[in-house]
């Protein structure tokens, strides 16, 4: 009896499960960086606003880039 099939269903769980902090993550981060960068250059919000809406597309592309990847991979075998 062979653990291969095993440990790709592990692998894939785990790919599968870090999926949902792909977006709030990458907003996170946009978020920071406006934040830190307004405070250092006194430019109010629009650093804030300007690193957010980054951040939130970055954070669908690479959404989209896991959901594809996981799409073109199908479905697990029982």
């Amino acid at each position: 009896m062979s653990d291969r099939p095993r440990w790709t269903d592990f692998r894939r769980l785990a790919e599968m499960s870090s999926t949902a902090l792909v977006l709030p993550s990458s907003i996170a981060v946009g978020l920071f960086f406006g934040y830190f960068l307004d405070r250092k250059l006194h430019t109010a919000p629009w650093l804030l606003l300007i690193f957010t809406v980054l951040g939130i597309a970055s954070g669908l592309l690479s959404l989209f880039r896991v959901l594809r990847k996981q799409m073109k991979d199908g479905p697990p075998e029982s």
